[in-house]
């Protein structure tokens, strides 16, 4: 990996990602600088997951380039080498939880360390204790997932992806699947993440949270990337008027 001071460490330019005949991201470009936090928006169906899934190749696309910390992906999956280093250099949290039911908490998080970074049992579970007390859970450890809340089991799921040392977090509406008494112990878990400078890319319909830590926030609609400021400006003089008319809708609820 190169050294990120030197470029960004996202970098996607003219991205188009096609389902078939629905064209579902439109020459996008985007740009990440280490340690910034950058939340996107958009109405649902509008691309935005998409938009992340392909940073770290679960989704291919068929025209444009991506680099992450200087590895490129390639249009058609054509980039094997570069896809296994973007996913063990990126973590990412999704809706669902996504962890193993038939291991335990503290099991969850220490076995890709062990097989992906060759950690030692001794050297993932000192980690992984630390991440869960890090994320408010460490009396969890030997629970398994069904025995905890949604809440607590999306905090494993983000304790599991800083396991892997990520210079990069995703987050794919990472508080949809709560319910609302439990959305806020995520979203300090990762307040705490963007104050300690993680590099973070979340896509969340959590307004205040976007104001709150974002650097910069991107409104995407229908695909494309209409308008991206610091939060001050885009939420309070929002310059185009599909971010308006959809700022009206949201903030008033």
């Amino acid at each position: 990996m190169t050294d990120s001071s030197a470029q960004p460490i996202v970098r996607m330019e003219q991205i188009n990602k096609h389902f078939g005949s629905l064209h579902v991201l439109k020459d996008v470009s985007l740009t990440v600088e280490s340690g910034e936090v950058v939340v996107i928006i958009g109405a649902s169906g509008s691309g935005k997951s998409t938009l992340i899934r392909c940073i770290n190749g679960l989704e291919e696309f068929q025209s444009g380039h991506i680099e992450v910390d200087g590895d490129e992906l390639l249009p058609h999956g054509k980039s094997s080498r570069a896809l296994q280093t973007i996913r063990t250099e990126v973590g990412m949290v999704f809706q669902q939880f996504n962890l193993f039911p038939h291991l335990s908490v503290l099991e969850n998080v220490t076995l890709a360390p062990m097989k992906v970074r060759g950690y030692s049992r001794t050297e993932a579970t000192e980690t992984a204790q630390r991440l869960l007390n890090r994320v408010g859970i460490a009396d969890q450890a030997d629970k398994y997932p069904a025995q905890l809340s949604g809440g607590q089991q999306q905090r494993v799921a983000l304790a599991r992806a800083l396991a892997m040392e990520p210079r990069l977090m995703l987050f794919d509406e990472p508080t949809s699947a709560l319910d609302p008494e439990m959305i806020g112990e995520v979203l300090d878990a990762m307040r705490e993440l963007a104050r300690e400078g993680m590099t973070m890319i979340i896509v969340t319909h959590e307004m205040g949270f976007a104001r709150e830590v974002a650097d910069r926030v991107v409104f995407v609609h229908q695909g494309e990337i209409t308008e991206q400021a610091p939060p001050a400006v885009l939420f309070d003089n929002p310059q185009h008027e599909r971010t308006q008319n959809f700022l009206s809708r949201i903030l008033k609820y």
